[in-house]
């Protein structure tokens, strides 16, 4: 039934949309061990909503339902994994393209790459099991490639992954599918200062130890200051050897950063250790991640792990480190007794024969 405001019979038209509002839905197929996950989880590095192993049948009320939530990049999963459902998949595509940007990505490589892939992962093909009537991992990929054929002929975008490693496929997933107005995803660096004697933490990737530096611990009126206070800051830049290793890490950093970045890191944690992690780690921390953020413009978080720890909980045990006064803790006292020593000879001969 014509609508009745429209004399020429047709459907009315749905309003029109806002410019940009168009839903963009990248479909991720192709041969298992070829890359898929890599790939989608690309997608959700730029922001796609991404779903995987997709029945056919949900293809449309999926990405209905993430229009209707004001989704507008749509990731979906979909190869032999689905089973039965593959044969409505070539429908149920078609079904999404009125109003849609639909993009087909088709991952493929060469056989013996694919049986390699599974070999070192361990894990089976998904059409040896369940009884699809493949019986070795090879026939597994000789019927998958048939089972796709239809797909691979309506693919936007073929990528053979046979010499690509996994950070390859990712920087080449982001290049070709990147909308215009989204830039690609910076690696995320964090500088984290902390204290040694509290442990060092376990996700840092790169780690420098200040502890060689004057400790401001024990000048008078700088205790129970911390590095983000100015006069702390002060005295450990009057150093010429904290200077020298600014300089000298600056430049290590600036040069293997941006090289991260490009590798296609995600995260990079650097960490800056000093004794208790209150004053010579944070004003280091401080004073290089801020230099850096301007010269690599790469996104720099600072994190204080140990700053507000109390000064006085454990002293530094390192020798000359002691001051009057001061609260310390023996921690001899609180090992178990250790066991007397064996009686020597009574010759003055060791044990080995040689002299005591």
């Amino acid at each position: 039934m014509s609508g009745p405001s429209d004399p020429r019979g047709h459907e009315p038209s749905a309003p029109p949309k806002p410019e940009g509002s168009t839903a963009r839905v990248v479909v991720v197929t192709g041969l298992s061990g070829a890359g898929k996950s890599t790939a989608l989880h690309a997608l959700e590095d730029l922001g796609f909503f991404c779903v995987d192993n997709l029945p056919t049948s949900l293809v449309r009320p999926a990405v209905e339902a993430c229009e209707a939530g004001g989704i507008t990049r749509i990731g979906l999963g979909i190869d032999v994994r689905v089973g039965s459902f593959l044969a409505g998949a070539t429908a149920a595509l078609d079904s999404i393209r009125v109003g849609r940007d639909v993009v087909i990505l088709f991952l493929d490589a060469s056989d013996e790459t694919l049986l390699r892939r599974f070999s070192e992962t361990r894990r089976p093909h998904p059409l040896t099991t369940g009884g699809s009537g493949a019986i070795a991992m090879l026939d597994g990929v000789l019927l998958e490639r048939e089972r796709l054929a239809s797909l691979r002929g309506r693919a936007t975008i073929e990528l053979d992954t046979t010499r690509l490693s996994t950070h390859d496929l990712r920087r080449v997933v982001i290049e070709r599918l990147r909308p215009a107005k989204v830039d690609a995803p910076l690696m995320s660096t964090r500088f984290l200062s902390f204290g040694f004697k509290y442990g060092i933490p376990l996700d840092a990737d790169l780690l420098f130890d200040v502890r060689f530096l004057d400790n401001p611990y024990f000048v008078p009126g700088l205790r129970e200051l911390t590095g983000n206070d100015e006069p702390v800051r002060e005295y450990i830049l009057k150093n010429p050897d904290a200077l020298e290793f600014i300089s000298k890490t600056e430049q290590l950093l600036a040069f293997c950063m941006p090289r991260y970045a490009n590798e296609g890191k995600s995260y990079l944690t650097v960490g800056i250790g000093c004794t208790g992690g209150r004053h010579r780690s944070v004003v280091l921390t401080n004073v290089l991640s801020d230099s850096l953020r301007r010269k690599t413009g790469l996104p720099i978080t600072v994190v204080h792990r140990d700053v507000a720890r109390a000064s006085g909980s454990i002293v530094p045990s390192a020798a000359g480190e002691g001051t009057a006064g001061a609260v310390s803790t023996d921690f001899r006292r609180a090992q178990p007794a250790a066991a007397a020593p064996e009686p020597r000879p009574a010759s003055g001969k060791s044990v080995t024969g040689g002299e005591r």
